[in-house]
């Protein structure tokens, strides 16, 4: 009888998934997944505590308008919408270090171990920074803002609950944000995307940034405000500057001297 000979059927190649350091591209999918769970639950902690205090934050951002006696309020769920508005800034104020910290984790396995303690310091100072940002909003940008705004052409003006504490929280948010600044160009500097000599060269192009920043941000037209806001704006560009230059600075190599 002929004999037929058996073959080994092929295996199929499937292509492997990419990997980065000693990870899967999924298992980064996993990790970030994992991270961002985290933080969504450090929120919704924050938030609740957030809330129980809600009340007392709510009449102390309306001190600088006189308190809350000096607004009304015309809709029924409006009380309600200020309630939770405040809460989600103060819960995401309070979360914002594990935020921090865990954004830190994820890519800190990717970078070098010099590079880590970079990282570790970015944690309490991204806090810090838009605390300092929403501080100056509370405290020298509204006082100055206020005043300006209700007394305007001389008209009486009684502002809405829910259309003061959005002017608030929106100003204390984003000024916040732009306290950042130094932070972020610290990062981009570390990873080689931009440069100290760079940012100094286009200073003309950041003050016309910093303008139209400050023009968007502040509540008023007027150039008292946005020279109150452009000020710390051009001291937070010079001071990034300082740490672009710092992050790209090589570290010497010490050699034996030659015998």
């Amino acid at each position: 009888m002929p004999k037929f000979r058996l073959f080994k059927p092929k295996q199929s190649t499937k292509k492997e998934i990419p990997t980065v350091g000693e990870m899967t591209l999924w298992q980064h999918i996993g990790e970030l997944r994992s991270r961002l769970f985290k933080c969504l639950l450090a929120m919704i902690a924050t938030i609740i505590i957030a809330s129980i205090f809600a009340q007392q934050i709510i009449s102390y951002l309306a001190v600088p308008i006189g308190g809350l006696e000096k607004l009304t309020s015309i809709e029924v769920t409006e009380n309600m919408s200020v309630f939770m508005r405040v809460s989600l800034l103060g819960g995401f104020i309070l979360a914002l270090p594990v935020i921090v910290y865990q954004i830190a984790a994820f890519v800190m396995p990717g970078l070098k171990k010099s590079e880590r303690k970079y990282v570790i310091m970015a944690i309490p100072a991204a806090s810090i920074l838009f605390l300092c940002g929403v501080a100056f909003a509370f405290y020298i940008m509204m006082p100055a803002a206020i005043p300006f705004l209700t007394e305007f052409l001389g008209i009486n003006t009684i502002p809405r609950l829910s259309n003061y504490m959005s002017f608030v929280t929106n100003l204390m948010f984003w000024i916040g944000v732009c306290f950042e600044t130094p932070l972020v160009i610290f990062i981009l500097a570390k990873l080689g995307i931009v440069s100290a000599g760079a940012l100094a060269r286009q200073w003309r192009i950041a003050i016309v940034i910093i303008a139209i920043v400050a023009a968007v941000v502040t509540p008023t037209a007027d150039p008292i405000n946005m020279g109150l806001l452009m000020l710390p704006l051009m001291v937070l560009y010079l001071l990034s500057i300082a740490l672009a230059k710092i992050a790209r600075r090589e570290p010497k190599v010490r050699t034996k001297a030659a015998v």
